[in-house]
């Protein structure tokens, strides 16, 4: 295995990881920043107000985009494994 091919895999893995990371986590981050401002605007410190929505919305997004996120997975592993004899030799 040539160094191109290895970068141009780990290349392709770190991209799908990092697309999965912020389609996973950026609607949770989104959501904690407006239970944020709105604690700070009431002077509310429950802290479970600002734990339980971004965890169900985290939740919900993961069932949401769950099917695409196998499915790109499986994409590029099935694409790893079909060039298995060109990367070999």
């Amino acid at each position: 295995m040539s160094p191109e091919v290895a970068l141009e895999l780990f290349g392709r893995a770190f991209y799908l990881i990092m697309l999965m990371v912020a389609v996973i986590v950026g609607p949770g981050l989104a959501v904690g920043l407006i239970v944020s401002v709105f604690q700070a605007a009431t002077q509310i410190n429950e802290q479970t107000l600002s734990f339980l929505p971004r965890l169900m919305v985290t939740i919900s997004t993961i069932v949401v985009t769950g099917p695409w996120l196998l499915r790109t997975t499986m994409d590029l592993f099935n694409d790893i494994v079909g060039k298995i004899p060109y990367i070999i030799g």
